[in-house]
């Protein structure tokens, strides 16, 4: 698989990456161990979780396979910290809980370091500096090789990496965002991918499929074994199910059936090769999920492909992004 740099930095990843949402709650281990196999047996190296995901059991997990199936010098290891399991306050941005929080990944993973630590989300009520700070104690000590953040908007985004670049004594740079980014949800394309652009910073797109919906599945009926009818996943899918969403699974399919491929790989093709994109991350279900996602590899869309699919998903910008002048 092809490997490509995470922003301005040395840490090369595969342009595909393995996610593990469902790890230890609706993907056991031996689902786990094949997925993880598949994927490094493909070239794949960035494998993401986070220290919420299943409390903490997808890294449990991760770390049970890293030592019996896969060797750790193999993988490129991301997490996440800074979600917290509190009915009052869904993020802790402080540096008490994200070094405590590191050091129990760590002990999860069982390794020494990560590869990427990423803060979850953003916390409006620990001041950034803070929280940055965090970052950098990190990998000045080793516990983290590079740093990134997850749902960051434009200007959270552009005011972190900023006070990086100013702030005395501070040597790390964020390395990348993840952000969810597909033919169904474009909103990043708005402020955060062009202040990404700018400032170096590689997009490492969750949900690249539109949480499914773009591999044509739901057209017609949920199915049953889909994560549109699981208990905790139906809300997630539920919001792309609607008329205009539609419109797009149609227009995906078209293309799909024009080239002789099939919805999945034109969806994942056409975002793993947007300006800015590093590497998607793929959350799949089981190992022939998977296997389908990781045979995108060899596919290249047409450029009139890609323009049509530009055409029918563009997202609505208007002031002051773009012919504010005229309206």
């Amino acid at each position: 698989m092809e490997q490509r740099h995470l922003g301005r930095t040395g840490l090369r990843v595969s342009r595909i990456g393995l996610g593990t949402l469902t790890w230890g709650r609706d993907t056991g281990e031996a689902d786990a161990a094949d997925q993880l196999k598949t994927f490094w047996e493909a070239g794949g190296t960035l494998v993401d979780t986070a220290d919420v995901y299943a409390d903490g059991g997808a890294e449990y997990l991760l770390g049970r396979l890293m030592e019996d199936l896969v060797p750790r010098r193999d993988l490129v290891i991301a997490t996440k910290s800074g979600s917290v399991l509190d009915a009052d306050r869904r993020f802790d941005g402080s540096r008490g809980h994200l070094l405590d929080a590191l050091d129990a990944s760590l002990e999860r993973l069982g390794t020494d370091h990560v590869d990427l630590w990423q803060l979850h989300a953003f916390d409006p009520y620990t001041p950034l500096e803070e929280t940055l700070q965090a970052l950098d104690m990190a990998v000045s000590s080793g516990r983290a090789r590079y740093a990134g953040v997850c749902g960051f908007c434009g200007w959270q985004l552009a005011k972190a990496a900023t006070w990086q670049l100013a702030a005395p004594g501070v040597r790390t740079r964020l390395a990348g965002t993840q952000m969810e980014y597909s033919l169904l949800q474009r909103g990043i394309e708005r402020e955060v991918l062009p202040a990404a652009l700018d400032l170096g910073i590689g997009i490492l797109p969750s949900s690249p499929l539109g949480r499914g919906v773009l591999t044509g599945k739901y057209r017609h009926a949920t199915p049953a074994d889909s994560r549109g009818a699981s208990e905790h996943l139906a809300p997630f899918v539920a919001p792309y199910l609607d008329e205009p969403a539609g419109r797009i699974v149609d227009a995906v399919t078209t293309a799909a059936d024009g080239l002789a491929t099939t919805p999945l790989k034109v969806a994942l093709a056409w975002v793993r090769d947007r300006p800015g994109v590093v590497a998607p991350i793929i959350g799949a279900r089981n190992e022939q999920q998977l296997r389908a996602a990781l045979s995108v590899e060899a596919l290249t869309l047409p450029d009139e492909i890609c323009q049509a699919l530009d055409d029918v998903s563009a997202p609505v910008h208007r002031y002051p992004d773009q012919d504010w002048s005229t309206l």
